[in-house]
């Protein structure tokens, strides 16, 4: 299987984890931030991930993929554990700041998506029609900071253990890891004990890594 991808992309961390988590191989594959023609040649549509299967057919959308592989790779399903719904509140309201925080650092990280100046012109250019110039968004660093930083304190008090979110793996673990992980990009932004601990637990048994030391 072939699994194609952004580095920065959480919808892509998502899919990621689910081939780490049941030590399952695939191969990963970037496509430049620029490049519309390779994913619209796959699924139509300029989107990612998407799944390869071993029928050569490809899948996208990111939770689609976490159940199909769940349910028919790596022995028994492992996404069992319970929802917490205070938890996905608190990922909606942490959505509304990563994005000012996290997308003019990416183009700064070295990843492979931004490999060309044309790639990182484009993403430029399209986030900026939607959340205001770059240095804008740095501008506001420290209040975005403040922002996540009160939400974290929210947080920490609902993680009960750094394996799961949620004491046993389950859909807020492939839903919020991702969120959390894009936020180590960001300097200076404090990542409480518990969920620092939680962090370096599924980056390392999911294979996805953090950003700490390139943050900027």
């Amino acid at each position: 299987m072939k699994l194609f991808i952004y580095e920065h992309c959480p919808f892509c961390v998502r899919a990621r984890m689910i081939f780490g988590l049941k030590n399952i191989p695939v191969e990963q594959h970037v496509f430049l931030s620029n490049d519309a023609k390779s994913p619209e040649s796959m699924i139509g549509e300029k989107m990612v991930p998407i799944l390869q299967k071993e029928d050569g057919s490809y899948m996208p959308e990111s939770l689609d993929i976490v159940a199909y592989i769940d349910s028919n790779y790596g022995g028994s399903p492992i996404l069992t554990g319970p929802k917490n719904p205070k938890i996905e509140a608190l990922i909606k309201q942490l959505q509304q700041y990563d994005y000012k925080l996290e997308c003019p650092r990416y183009i700064k990280l070295g990843l492979a998506e931004f490999a060309t100046q044309d790639a990182i012109d484009n993403f430029v250019t399209n986030k900026s029609k939607k959340m205001g110039s770059f240095d804008e968004c740095f501008a506001q660093t420290d209040s975005l900071i403040a922002k996540v930083a009160d939400l974290f304190t929210q947080l920490e008090s609902l993680i009960t253990s750094p394996n799961a979110c949620n004491g046993l793996l389950s859909w807020d673990d492939i839903c919020l890891f991702p969120i959390l992980r894009n936020l180590t990009c960001v300097k200076g932004l404090k990542f409480p004990t518990k969920i620092r601990e939680y962090l370096e637990s599924m980056s390392k048994k999911s294979k996805v890594n953090l950003f700490f030391d390139k943050a900027i």
